[in-house]
C-alpha cells in the first residue's frame, strides 16, 4: 500500500464527511443567525429560543436530505470495498 493510496483514502473520507455534515451545519448557522438578529432586535435573551428552531430545521433537513446522504455513503462504501483487493495486493 503506497503513501499516495493512503492519502487518497483519507482525502475521500474527509470529503465524504464534509458532504454529509455541511448541509445541516449551514442550515444551523443560518437559523442561528436569524434567531440571534431577532433576539437582539427584540431584546429577548432566552437561551432555549435559539435551540428549538435549530433542532427543528436541522431535523427537517436531515429527513429531507436522507436519500441523498445515503447515496453518498453507499457510493463511498462501495468504492472502499471494491478497493480492498488493491490494498492487499
Amino acid at each position: 500500500m503506497s503513501h499516495q493510496f493512503v492519502i487518497d483514502l483519507s482525502r475521500d473520507a474527509i470529503l465524504t464527511a464534509l458532504m454529509i455534515a455541511a448541509p445541516m451545519l449551514i442550515i444551523a448557522l443560518g437559523v442561528g443567525l436569524v434567531v440571534s438578529v431577532i433576539q437582539s432586535v427584540t431584546q429577548i435573551q432566552e437561551q432555549t429560543l435559539s435551540f428549538v428552531p435549530k433542532l427543528v430545521m436541522v431535523g427537517g433537513a436531515f429527513i429531507v436530505g436522507l436519500p441523498w446522504l445515503l447515496q453518498i455513503l453507499i457510493k463511498y462504501t462501495t468504492s472502499l470495498i471494491q478497493g480492498i483487493p488493491g490494498m492487499v495486493g
